[in-house]
């Protein structure tokens, strides 16, 4: 489950990390600090999204 939700995090964390930094400088925030710190965010919610991702791929892949 563990290697999974890696798999998933790498697709998940880019594109939410991704996500964060667009929106930050939609906002108007251009320094270095702030697009950091968007990126850093993003990366750390993707994690809790890669782990329920991979927990319905799990279940889709191995049904109970």
């Amino acid at each position: 489950m563990l290697k999974l939700a890696a798999m998933v995090y790498i697709v998940v964390g880019s594109m939410v990390a991704g996500s964060f930094v667009i929106a930050a400088l939609t906002v108007g925030r251009m320094d270095a600090v702030s697009i950091s710190v968007a990126a850093g965010l993003g990366a750390v919610t993707a994690v809790p999204v890669a782990w329920l991702i991979a927990l319905k791929l799990d279940k889709t892949i191995r049904p109970a």
